[in-house]
């Protein structure tokens, strides 16, 4: 992908039969020839992800995680199918090659798709690029985002993708059991937002696509170009409420990141990044609004979803089944994003 994605031997709790997996892909691929070389991607903190390398060309494949799952979580199946009903539209996606949720061949599900070249760029502040680069990347990013919303999900087949309207209520419930079930101490912040949430819940209801973890770390970029070749990791990916998922991109305007860091506190004007404003002004103007209400709730929101997560990840870490060693670093994390979430909240008050 690029030199900023670290690709590794694959981990041991993540080893499976590289046999099976070869004959299976000879099976259900077309063109498919050996022999073949498993490596896995290092980070992420969901479904393990590996490049599959032959003499013909490489794969990309994402699988469950071993060991006991949260229900609903890591839907491979989902994915896949959400990036197969978008290769046909304007909105980047990599090509799919088969599904397998049989887990007796490698053990949990997988599926398999094209490996694109290209530059995964985790530092929302894009350290190292010139101004215009970096203006052209945010510009390119929030064009796929508007794409994304943009699509009939009847035309390409996702009607039944998810239910239409009523996703933020859903959604707060969902994620209140996510965090429920691996919980492993009491967070104030998080608790407040439990409560608050489902009381103040915006009048408009709308129903997109929506991606669930859209940033810039799930995009690659052309090796050379400031520009977005494609959008992964669409786990999360349901119909559901798109200001959602802008609220969730424009996180990097409102916290520092332990790993990936941030855009608080920078001069962003001298970096060529847009302020949080330009963005949400350039994605209204792409998808036909005239504005946001209620942007304060959309942010607690997000970051009330993403102490949920982060918290999954850290109770994966204690069991030893997280995709990354960083997984156990994460409890000083949860606390700090909850409490900030909590203090949009109040405003909004």
């Amino acid at each position: 992908m690029s030199d900023t994605t670290v690709i590794i031997p694959v981990r041991e709790m993540h080893q499976f039969d590289e046999g099976a997996l070869h004959d299976y892909l000879k099976a259900h691929v077309e063109d498919f020839k050996g022999p073949l070389t498993v490596k896995q991607f290092q980070g992420g903190q969901s479904n393990p992800t590996f490049l599959l390398e032959t003499p013909a060309r490489d794969y990309v494949m994402r699988k469950k995680p071993p060991g006991t799952l949260l229900p609903s979580a890591h839907a491979v199946d989902r994915e896949y199918r959400v990036i197969s009903a978008l290769r046909d539209t304007n909105v980047p996606v990599p090509k799919t090659y088969c599904l397998c949720e049989d887990p007796d061949v490698i053990g949990t599900a997988f599926y398999v798709m094209e490996k694109i070249d290209g530059r995964v760029l985790t530092d929302p502040a894009l350290a190292g690029l010139t101004p215009a680069d970096r203006s052209a990347i945010y510009d390119s990013m929030n064009d796929a985002l508007a794409k994304m919303h943009n699509v009939d999900v009847d035309a390409v087949g996702l009607e039944d993708f998810g239910r239409k309207g009523g996703y933020l209520a859903r959604q707060v419930s969902r994620w209140t059991k996510q965090y429920r079930a691996s919980q492993t101490h009491e967070l104030e912040g998080m608790e407040n937002l439990i409560k608050w949430l489902p009381d103040n819940l915006p009048g408009n209801d709308e129903s997109t696509i929506v991606h669930g973890d859209f940033r810039l770390g799930n995009l690659i970029l052309h090796p050379t170009e400031p520009r977005v070749l494609a959008i992964l990791d669409w786990e999360l990916a349901t119909i559901g409420h798109p200001l959602s998922d802008l609220a969730y991109n424009c996180m990097a305007y409102h916290y520092m990141h332990p790993v990936n860091g941030g855009l608080v506190g920078r001069n962003l004007e001298e970096l060529g990044i847009p302020s949080e404003q330009t963005y949400i002004d350039a994605y209204c103007k792409r998808t036909g609004r005239d504005g946001i209400d209620n942007w304060g709730f959309y942010i607690a929101f997000s970051l009330f979803r993403v102490t949920a997560i982060v918290q999954g990840v850290y109770k994966r870490g204690l069991d030893g089944n997280a995709s990354s060693v960083v997984g156990e670093e994460y409890v000083k994390y949860a606390k700090m994003v909850a409490d900030l979430g909590w203090s949009y909240a109040e405003k909004q008050r």
